[in-house]
């Protein structure tokens, strides 16, 4: 399903009353569901042929508190230019508990470079700089479950 028709999806269910939509097709699975009329709205597909494709959300997970949002909204902004995770998985900064990092602070990357891999699903995606520069922070602990969108890296 393509980003287009699923961001028509999430706003037919945001700006009607319903709460939940279940959409099956040849390729997957989507589920929208909506917490309250007042909050946004989690998008959680499934795919099933295509396991390489990420798990995208809108927004908070079902059930998060505002209050449990607030720290994220408080984070400081940070300079240079932000690496951000691509999809929801377990952020890992080598191939391997042994191997040496794909990244550390300090070193040159080149755009389309290995930076780090997310686990997502049991499958382990490659996750590449889209710019050139140096690293200057990793944002993101070996091991952590990361979000759609959460900082990873800055490069600047």
């Amino acid at each position: 399903m393509d980003l287009r028709k699923l961001k028509t999806l999430i706003d037919l269910v945001s700006e009607s009353n319903i709460s939940e939509l279940e959409i099956t097709e040849a390729d997957g699975k989507v589920r929208i569901v909506k917490s309250d009329p007042a909050a946004a709205v989690a998008v959680q597909p499934v795919y099933a042929a295509a396991p390489a494709m990420p798990v995208v959300t809108a927004a908070a997970p079902v059930g998060a508190s505002a209050a449990a949002a607030a720290p994220a909204a408080a984070a400081p902004v940070e300079t240079g230019h932000v690496v951000t995770s691509p999809m929801v998985g377990t952020f890992y900064r080598a191939s391997s508990p042994n191997a040496k990092p794909f990244a550390d602070i300090g070193q040159q990357v080149k755009e389309g470079e290995a930076i780090c891999i997310i686990e997502a699903m049991k499958i382990m995606n490659e996750i590449e700089a889209d710019k050139s520069g140096t690293i200057t922070k990793i944002l993101a602990e070996n091991g952590q479950a990361v979000e759609f969108g959460q900082p990873l890296f800055v490069i600047e």
